[in-house]
């Protein structure tokens, strides 16, 4: 069996690096392909390290554009590896352009190509259709062959969609197993002392999404907000490219002041900061899985969220929308009363999903329709 892992964003790194090392441990090839949808040369390399990755078989650097222009950049430049490499499973993770992207090639092509379509992360959802990642996650899933899901509720959302219940797989969240594996890792990195932070004395706070930061007034008030917050305790941005242009755009840097402002951190130098972390302010959907599995207490800066599980049963809180200063340190407050607590982990949250994933493709069954 030859299994192709697509991946085009950081996020999506965190999710096939257990998948690639389990299908090595079981001596089934594998072929990475890099989509290059977010590329940043300057942590890249740090970033591969970081997870253990290999280097990508395939990287088609298609950058940065428009969704338009990157769905498309993305179906021309993998078209010919799917064709030249003919694997018989593309797995692809998440819910970013190239998940839908490649999906739509391999689903276009299967016949041709003799392979099917797996999709990790299946059955999220957030129901807003505001999202162009809920546009993704949606269409992924209608066209995937093997849906793999983080939760259980993951299947209701895909039967009530209508969804062979044949085609579900309950895996766990693949995220996790590279958390568990890599968290030790990272606590010897010892990253909050190196920015002058105390343990469980400081928040984190993380902010990209496009309805978060590109217009001036939402990108406003989640800034004045933050530096609300570090009146109180001491709050570290890792700044995202996009978040630190439209700061200047819009000549908000003022607003940075209280603040202490890093780079972007690869992915070690991030977990030893959120494990050691009082509070985490956030919109990534990433990271309130990660601060659930740590035990952080999470305020997450969206309206929903398509993870409610980390709610239900994990750290996580919804700030109260709109946002605005008063809600968000209404939230903060709530979750600083909470305090870091270990919870039972979600089910399948064990370090297993990658095996779960895998066991799946091997199943002679996976992929009929």
């Amino acid at each position: 069996m030859r299994v192709m892992l697509v991946a085009g964003a950081r996020p999506n790194f965190m999710k096939v690096a257990p998948i690639l090392a389990n299908l090595e441990s079981r001596g089934i090839e594998s072929i990475l392909v890099h989509t290059g949808q977010h590329y940043d040369a300057a942590l890249s390399d740090a970033f591969f390290r970081d997870l253990e990755i290999k280097a990508p078989d395939h990287h088609l650097e298609v950058g940065s554009g428009s969704h338009a222009v990157q769905t498309a950049r993305v179906m021309e430049a993998f078209e010919p590896v799917l064709l030249d490499e003919a694997p018989d499973w593309v797995v692809v993770v998440g819910d970013v352009n190239s998940t839908l992207a490649t999906a739509l090639v391999a689903s276009k092509l299967k016949a041709e190509v003799g392979c099917h379509v797996a999709h990790v992360e299946a059955g999220l959802r957030s129901r807003d259709w505001r999202m162009p990642e809920e546009v993704n996650r949606v269409l992924t899933d209608q066209l995937a062959d093997l849906l793999l899901t983080p939760s259980r509720d993951a299947r209701q959302h895909l039967e009530a969609e209508g969804i062979d219940a044949a085609r579900i797989r309950f895996v766990g969240n693949v995220m996790i197993d590279t958390l568990l594996r890599r968290l030790p890792a990272a606590r010897e990195r010892a990253t909050p002392a190196a920015h002058g932070l105390r343990a469980h004395e400081y928040a984190v706070a993380t902010v990209h999404r496009p309805s978060n930061v590109d217009g001036a007034g939402e990108l406003r008030t989640i800034l004045e907000s933050l530096g609300a917050v570090a009146r109180s305790l001491p709050v570290v941005l890792p700044l995202h490219p996009r978040t630190a242009g439209s700061i200047e755009r819009h000549g908000l840097g003022g607003l940075l002041e209280p603040l202490t402002i890093t780079p972007p951190l690869g992915y070690l130098d991030m977990l030893g900061l959120l494990d050691q972390a009082r509070v985490v302010l956030t919109d990534s959907g990433g990271i309130q899985e990660e601060t659930t599995a740590l035990g952080i207490p999470c305020v997450t800066l969206r309206e929903q969220t398509e993870r409610p599980i980390t709610v239900t049963e994990g750290t996580n809180r919804l700030a109260p929308w709109p946002l605005s200063e008063a809600g968000v340190l209404e939230a903060f407050s709530a979750a600083m009363a909470d305090g870091a607590e270990r919870r039972p982990a979600p089910d399948g949250w064990d370090g297993k999903a990658a095996v779960r994933i895998v066991d799946a493709l091997l199943d002679p069954g996976a992929g009929a329709r």
